[in-house]
């Protein structure tokens, strides 16, 4: 396992993290630590969770991730496991979340009251890499780095990052800190795979340039990689075919993972893998940690049996005729999640 920097921080992490999005859901809690223990005896020092966990987002649900994962914490080492969480955005949007009645903000009242609900639920005193799950352009940048900046001080989180940003707000928050003299976010976690590479045009160059880690969710575009959805395949219990079932918002996001475009790329990009003689899985996750501007990427599971393939990628480089192959196929399908 490979180890690089969170930004310009001091943390230093595995460059495959956890993700426990599915755990209390997909999941049992039996189930979620028998993986979170074979990740850790591979070599995983980074888990990352969030308030809004497990998915979909339910009232009911609130918290469960994290209060399941503090669980397996306090029977490990602390210092030895690096630990992400996240506040929730705004609720009036696309998401609402499910903590504080989807009465949530990244103002300074949200962002108290829910690090101190997560350090209770994660059974420890304090997070080190603490992020706002989605952000919300129409408020201040100010309040949040702010806030952000006072919980560093107060050792309760170690540095802080954000999701679900685009260039502008990633420059404004910056500038932002750069101007009030506060922590600057180190890290940006945001979608990106083989099927959305949309990271690349704008994103990436700011990372470069300003010293920040993309640290990528859902490099298998929710699990449309592993080729399980090929041929109008509907797996019982997946993501998209129970969000399918559920219709909505939920449907809506199942169409821009599962479309023509993105089934067609997918395909290719499964030849490419046999070709190459590895899974589809492991070629998905080794082509994402294979990019200067990331730091480690988010992988995720709800059974033990997927694990193999995944930590398959931590001993992996992709060939330079490998990655032209895969570039080609970008180009021929072109934005295939829009």
């Amino acid at each position: 396992m490979q180890h690089k920097r969170l930004g310009r921080s001091a943390i230093v992490v595995s460059d495959i993290c956890m993700g426990t999005m599915t755990f209390g859901s997909q999941a049992d809690e039996a189930t979620a630590f028998r993986v979170l223990d074979r990740c850790l005896e591979a070599g995983i020092n980074f888990y990352d969770t969030a308030e809004n966990y497990p998915v979909p987002p339910r009232e009911e649900w609130a918290g469960l991730t994290e209060e399941i994962f503090g669980r397996w914490l306090r029977t490990k080492n602390r210092d030895a496991v690096i630990v992400a969480t996240k506040v929730c955005g705004p609720s009036h949007g696309w998401i609402k979340g499910s903590q504080r009645a989807g009465m949530t903000a990244v103002d300074r009242h949200n962002i108290i009251r829910a690090v101190e609900a997560s350090l209770t639920r994660l059974q420890t005193d304090y997070i080190d890499l603490y992020q706002t799950h989605w952000p919300d352009h129409d408020t201040a940048y100010d309040e949040t780095m702010e806030v952000l900046d006072e919980l560093i001080r107060a050792g309760k989180v170690r540095v802080v990052g954000c999701s679900n940003e685009n260039a502008w707000g990633l420059m404004k928050s910056l500038a932002a800190a750069e101007r009030l003299g506060t922590a600057r976010y180190q890290t940006i976690q945001n979608n990106f795979s083989l099927n959305n590479r949309r990271f690349e045009d704008e994103l990436a160059n700011i990372c470069r340039r300003e010293g920040v880690s993309l640290i990528p969710y859902s490099p298998l575009a929710g699990g449309v990689l592993s080729g399980k959805y090929n041929d109008g395949g509907r797996p019982e219990g997946a993501r998209f075919t129970r969000y399918l079932e559920l219709g909505g918002r939920q449907a809506v996001m199942a169409a821009r993972f599962i479309n023509e475009k993105s089934m067609a790329s997918t395909a290719a990009f499964g030849r490419i893998a046999e070709e190459a003689g590895m899974s589809p899985v492991t070629l998905a996750t080794a082509w994402s940690k294979q990019h200067d501007f990331v730091a480690s990427t988010i992988v995720g599971v709800t059974r033990e049996d997927q694990l193999p393939d995944i930590l398959a990628a931590a001993d992996v480089t992709l060939s330079p005729e490998v990655m032209k192959a895969i570039d080609q196929v970008t180009k021929t399908h072109l934005y295939p999640m829009g």
